[in-house]
């Protein structure tokens, strides 16, 4: 059959996708009698389907990832023109794009230096746990190759990201795991009572809730561990962001006991927070940081591992030595398409000022949903950083039990009747997905923002009266 069909008629395109393709993320039985949804065409904050339903997108392309919006010609007029200049070549060369979109990143992240270029997040971090383990055999006898990670965090699908999984339920039925990994508690102070520290608040949790990383350290021997892999905002695992000083003391107990400090931007990077990367908003100072998903807003596939000069500088002390380089390659990390996007994604960004705007909207956002929890006693708690937040859904404020995650689902399922697509958390801690979870482009406006959290409203009194 040809690859011809009538834009006028999708009923081909939905038979071919019935028939052929596996989603991600989703149980497919019921598609015996419905059909998917498929996306037909975005432009701006909004999205069309194939029966022409037009839906306003509150999730940027469903998983963070369409920061700048749909539609913008000239990021697709960059790659189009890079694409015929040269596609791909692997990255044991360089190339333009390449070149001059890591000197661009660079620029925004004072303390880093270089850039590996990626498929994927997940892949992105297995880069940062592959140079901490070829480290401590090239520093430490081998010795200092534990990564600790935390619970709740969520660092890729890859078996070895999975190995650094805080989300027990995205991990269920995929081990055994990469030994050498090792969880260290959640900081979320709406949960404190689950570490013990019921009695704390504000800063002096934050700093108890570092303290419990010290104590795993202290428990496997610091001489053991070599890196800490954080969300600078845990994301799928509820949208938590670290009280006052958690990332002070954190910053500290990695220099304290020698060990590199890895953050995970996959969500946060490149304007999500209000800021370039996440983890700038808190002062601190990390030897690795990795991203993908807003990096060219989902227009090219691109990922990166940024670090220090001082690590790169590991990786070349002796040339003489065939095994002293870091070993590694990654495919479509040579294709140009991803850096010719990020530069014009970035440019973007710059231009119409979304860092700014995504940091007012947010505050509307956060404002908006803090209205909401006054009004719905189902909401918990209301929290996140910019464009980028989550109300957790409970069926008593006091007990703090999680509603059942069906009731979160109907929630979105009764938003999206009303053409708004949001998020929940899914397949992520057993019993506790139960957070609605909400990040626009980073254009929205005022009137998007009230639009989402108005058919919140709608969708709340229907399932919970």
């Amino acid at each position: 059959m040809d690859g011809t069909f009538n834009e006028n008629d999708l009923s081909r395109v939905v038979d071919a996708d019935k028939a052929h393709v596996w989603h991600h993320l989703i149980q497919h039985k019921p598609f015996e009698t419905t059909d998917p949804r498929i996306i037909v065409e975005g432009k701006g904050m909004r999205v069309w389907d194939q029966n022409g339903k037009e839906w306003l997108d509150a999730v940027s392309g469903g998983v963070w990832t369409v920061n700048v919006g749909y539609g913008r010609e000239e990021i697709c007029k960059a790659v189009y023109d890079q694409l015929m200049k040269l596609c791909y070549f692997a990255q044991s060369a360089g190339s333009i794009p390449g070149s001059l979109f890591a000197e661009k990143l660079i620029d925004k992240m004072p303390g880093l230096s270089r850039v590996y270029y990626t498929n994927s997040g997940s892949e992105a971090n297995e880069k940062a746990f592959k140079m901490v383990r070829q480290i401590a055999h090239k520093k430490y006898g081998g010795k200092k190759n534990k990564i600790l990670y935390r619970d709740r965090d969520y660092h890729g699908s890859t078996l070895a990201a999975m190995s650094a999984g805080g989300q027990d339920e995205r991990n269920a039925q995929y081990g055994p795991f990469a030994p050498g990994f090792v969880r260290v508690p959640h900081c979320m102070e709406y949960r404190k009572h689950e570490l013990g520290l019921e009695h704390l608040s504000g800063r002096e949790f934050g700093i108890a809730a570092a303290n419990l990383i010290e104590e795993v350290i202290l428990r496997e021997g610091p001489d053991t561990v070599g890196a800490l892999c954080l969300e600078p905002v845990t994301a799928g695992g509820g949208v938590i962001e670290a009280p006052e000083g958690y990332w002070e003391r954190v910053q500290e107990i990695c220099k304290q006991y020698d060990i590199l400090l890895h953050i995970d931007e996959v969500v946060c990077g490149i304007g999500r927070t209000g800021t370039w990367f996440g983890y700038q908003h808190y002062g601190i100072k990390p030897d690795f940081v990795t991203m993908a998903k807003g990096v060219a807003s989902g227009y090219a596939a691109i990922a990166c591992m940024v670090t220090t000069e001082e690590v790169f500088e590991m990786f070349k002390d002796d040339a003489s030595d065939p095994m002293n380089y870091f070993r590694d390659i990654s495919t479509f990390g040579g294709c140009t398409a991803g850096p010719a996007a990020a530069l014009v994604n970035m440019q973007i960004i710059e231009d119409e000022g979304l860092l700014e705007n995504c940091t007012a909207m947010g505050d509307r956002m956060m404002a908006n949903l803090k209205a909401l929890q006054e009004k719905h006693a189902v909401i918990g708690d209301v929290r996140g950083k910019g464009l980028f937040l989550g109300a957790e859904l409970v069926t008593d404020r006091d007990t703090k039990e999680p509603v059942d995650e069906k009731q979160a689902q109907a929630v979105v399922a009764e938003v999206g009747a009303q053409g708004v697509i949001i998020g929940v958390t899914n397949r992520s801690v057993p019993g506790k997905n139960n957070t609605l979870c909400f990040s626009p482009a980073l254009i929205a406006t005022a009137e998007d923002i009230d639009a989402i959290t108005e058919a919140v409203d709608v969708a709340l009194a229907k399932v919970f009266g």
